[in-house]
């Protein structure tokens, strides 16, 4: 009897060990009171603040370019220079005609040694006619003819100064088309797109290639019923795709007071804290913005709900509970009815768990 019922004590412990063996493992985290945060969601995308294609003015043919895909490049640094010899040479014959032209008028007008001659004439015939040895009729005469000569003079000085008008206008139009033939980089940024090359002969206003601005906009997009919360320098937490890991601090800088067409989400601009690598134009991810914050006597992850649902472990059973939820943020949600601090909440794998199920607890951060 007594080795019956020995072996009988060895095989129910062996089975209450094997029981408590098999029994699955809920990993489970301990309900906190805390600072509840409301927080809207929405998805963000990374966008080039703006790019610009690079266009010359003036046709030719390129004899030099620096660009290539990838280059970065700085404000003002020269990307491609156009042929200039043509040009060169026309401003050069212009100079020498301006010279000629300067030279000349500087050399004096003989219609002012006429004007001189005539002036001397009418003296004397003012001084016959006074003496009535010349006709008053042939004296006026002579005062016609000063004055046509001084218009004339008048209007040679006003051509002179117009030739002259005229060559530093032309020259200034041409030093101005000879600077156009160097392009350069109208902002810090990067090459994207290279679209001619050396000995290319491009069009006027043909694309030479593309440059992406370094600075970068976080564009978010929030939904009608969220959109009225939103504010400026309202704080937000995002997330980009394949950085699920890393969260990053972000301000609400820019909201704009259209919604698009087809989703009839509305945009808003983040100012997101994050190195500059991290920022890849056409990366996309989620945000929550913070729109209110309040006291809370119960805190629980977020991936612990499901629907208006929470397992709780108590006594080493699964409880399935339903709850109230209040506000909820990225990874924070707070539960208004349904539990109370201390209580341990299941928080992976929940599809693996019953509601009477046995179970040990493993907590988890």
């Amino acid at each position: 009897m007594k080795k019956a019922l020995i072996a009988v004590v060895v095989l129910v412990a062996a089975v209450f060990g094997l029981m408590m063996f098999l029994k699955p493992v809920a990993k489970v985290v301990a309900v906190v009171p805390g600072i509840a945060v409301k927080s809207v969601p929405g998805s963000v995308t990374i966008e080039a603040e703006y790019q610009m294609d690079m266009k010359s003015e003036i046709s030719g043919r390129l004899v030099k370019s620096d660009l290539d895909p990838g280059k970065p490049v700085t404000a003002g640094m020269v990307l491609a220079q156009i042929d200039t010899g043509d040009l060169a040479l026309e401003i050069e014959r212009i100079q020498s005609d301006y010279e000629a032209r300067k030279q000349s008028i500087a050399v004096g007008s003989a219609i002012k040694l006429d004007l001189e001659s005539a002036k001397e004439s009418l003296e004397n015939f003012e001084r016959l006619t006074k003496t009535g040895n010349y006709p008053v009729g042939e004296l006026e005469k002579q005062r016609r003819l000063v004055k046509q000569i001084e218009q004339k003079l008048a209007l040679e000085g006003v051509t002179q100064k117009q030739d002259i008008a005229n060559f530093e206008n032309t020259l200034r139009t041409k030093r101005r088309q000879l600077d156009k033939m160097t392009i350069t980089a109208p902002f810090d940024g990067v090459v994207s797109a290279v679209f001619a090359r050396p000995g290319d002969l491009i069009n006027a206003n043909a694309p030479i290639a593309t440059i992406i601005t370094t600075s970068r906009a976080v564009e978010a997009k929030i939904s009608q019923e969220d959109f009225a919360d939103i504010r400026l320098d309202q704080k937000a937490r995002v997330r980009f795709l394949g950085r699920d890991n890393d969260t990053y601090d972000a301000t609400v800088v820019k909201i704009l007071p259209t919604a698009e067409a087809e989703t009839q989400r509305y945009l808003i601009h983040l100012d997101v804290k994050c190195p500059v690598d991290v920022l890849v134009p056409g990366l996309t991810g989620e945000v929550n913005i913070i729109v209110g914050q309040r006291a809370a006597k119960a805190l629980i992850p977020r991936r612990a709900l499901f629907g208006n649902n929470v397992y709780v472990v108590q006594d080493g059973r699964v409880q399935l509970r339903k709850v109230e939820v209040g506000y909820v943020s990225l990874n924070i949600a707070e539960v208004t009815k349904g539990l109370e601090a201390g209580d341990q909440v299941i928080v992976e794998e929940l599809d693996k768990f019953r509601d009477g199920d046995r179970v040990s607890t493993e907590t988890v951060k």
